[in-house]
């Protein structure tokens, strides 16, 4: 009997590990096909439907890309720029907002919460059009302080989530131990609190980074065409057949993003290991 079942195990076993290696092989072909698709199209002049393999090949959109290498960098720069300063106001906004939310007690609290998660129950399409108008009477329209407002009004409910549950998790315990030693309120948040969350908040900045660096038609109607972000200038390519330039440009997209969650990790894991460094230290 113990034969049979310790055999019956391993079958379990056997099958449970198939089953996740089947789904995690599922999901790297849904991240690397459209990857390869795009690579292909960077260097495709004609690839007519049903044509299994692109017709004639073409390096108009290299070409294209390096014709306006200033211009792209100039436009790189300023999107980047654009979706930092947003993840830096987001994280500075939600870290506040998410205190008050997990922490205090005061009138209005609900409305407070769903205020702020606001933006994801409410269409992009009829958020932006009764923000324009605004925008239109306030003299922001047209400008980078408007787009940055409106980016940041559509990033922050993901800020003040993601902080929400770090605070939920970590608790007061380490500040109010801190209090109890003599440390002010304020002391006890930026030298105890505060970099208890530094992982959250990296992660609260990525989020709101990517959510900010690709908008597209909150960035459309509210620059009015004055802003120009990546996605402003790759988007209209594609909508006019030109799929080699768009593609490039959604390469130097996909890039620039891994580049930056790659410098957004590369900090956390320096903090976690000095901070453990310092504590079993």
């Amino acid at each position: 009997m113990k034969n049979i079942r310790m055999q019956e195990q391993k079958i379990y076993k056997t099958g449970s590990r198939i089953r996740q290696n089947c789904i995690i092989l599922a999901v790297m072909l849904l991240i690397v096909v459209p990857v390869i698709n795009i690579a292909i199209w960077s260097f495709t002049a004609r690839w007519p439907w049903p044509a299994l393999f692109p017709e004639r090949f073409s390096s108009r959109g290299i070409g294209e890309i390096l014709r306006r290498g200033k211009e792209t960098g100039k436009l790189l720069f300023s999107s980047v720029a654009i979706s930092l300063v947003v993840g830096v106001l987001s994280v500075i906004c939600g870290c506040l907002t998410a205190r008050a939310i997990v922490f205090y007690d005061f009138f209005g609290k609900r409305l407070v919460n769903v205020l702020v998660m606001l933006p994801f129950f409410v269409p992009a399409t009829v958020f932006v059009m009764g923000v324009q108008i605004l925008f239109i009477r306030m003299k922001l329209a047209g400008t980078v302080g408007g787009v940055v407002l409106v980016h940041l009004i559509c990033s922050l409910p993901y800020a003040v989530r993601l902080i929400s549950d770090g605070m939920r998790a970590g608790g007061l315990s380490l500040e109010e131990q801190a209090r109890v030693l003599g440390a002010s309120e304020a002391e006890a948040f930026f030298r105890v609190g505060l970099p208890t969350l530094t992982p959250v908040l990296l992660s609260s900045l990525g989020m709101s980074y990517i959510v900010s660096f690709s908008q597209y038609f909150l960035t459309l109607l509210i620059g009015g065409g004055k802003v120009k972000t990546f996605t402003i200038v790759m988007v209209p390519y594609l909508q006019n057949g030109s799929r080699d330039i768009a593609c490039i440009y959604s390469i130097i997209f996909t890039g620039i993003s891994v580049l930056i969650f790659a410098v957004f990790e590369w900090i956390a894991a320096r903090w976690n290991r000095s901070n453990s460094t310092e504590f079993y230290g």
